[in-house]
């Protein structure tokens, strides 16, 4: 994997397929996210990726912690900064991005988001008034659950960088008709007006 540098020490991404098999004993709900969760869904390698991303709910964080106990852990607390994520602390609600690696002269080497929920219904964290079931956040495939493209594409609608268009262009076609009319309905409701809802609209779907 490539190794790249930033203020809080270097990344060297761990392969999915380890991050997801240590993952495999959460007795919680996770799933993955990001641009791999894109890939996932065009079930095909398409571009190179600066994170691997775990997303888990805020009332599980206790338990993904004890599965972290032996990793280093950091919390984005507050956004733009690192520190320590002590074993039994309860981040507060503002925290939403943890990384993790081996050891604390090691590179980073995946991401853990933190999403919220209210019983069983997600609850997005830039917008409260989008939500959906939490039994239809995410797909699962193979024994491993991924979030939802049409979901994945909002958190990626905001300030939409070469990589996030790319992903939207990609998955666009193997969205159907419902997956479209949610993320057209979430994007009018964060945005109003957003350069990708008319794609949405336009753009005719390969299944429905």
């Amino acid at each position: 994997m490539p190794r790249t540098e930033t203020p809080w020490g270097p990344w060297e991404l761990a392969p999915l397929a380890e991050v997801v098999t240590l993952f495999q004993d959460l007795a919680a709900p996770w799933w993955v996210s990001g641009g791999y969760a894109i890939e996932l869904a065009a079930g095909r390698s398409f571009r190179e990726h600066g994170d691997v991303d775990i997303s888990v709910l805020r009332r599980d964080q206790l338990s993904v912690r004890a599965l972290l106990a032996d990793w280093d852990v950091h919390a984005a607390d507050p956004p733009g900064t690192l520190r320590p994520w002590p074993v039994g602390e309860v981040l507060p609600d503002h925290v939403h991005d943890i990384w993790v690696r081996e050891h604390s002269d090691g590179p980073w080497r995946f991401q853990v988001m933190v999403d919220e929920a209210e019983n069983d219904v997600w609850v997005y964290r830039r917008d409260a008034r989008i939500g959906r079931p939490l039994s239809t956040l995410t797909i699962r495939e193979d024994g491993v659950a991924r979030i939802a493209p049409e979901v994945q594409l909002l958190f990626k609608a905001k300030n939409s960088r070469p990589k996030d268009e790319r992903d939207f262009a990609e998955v666009l076609p193997i969205l159907d008709a419902v997956r479209r009319r949610w993320l057209d309905e979430a994007l009018a409701i964060e945005y109003g007006d957003h350069p990708w809802r008319e794609r949405l609209r336009t753009n005719q779907p390969l299944i429905d």
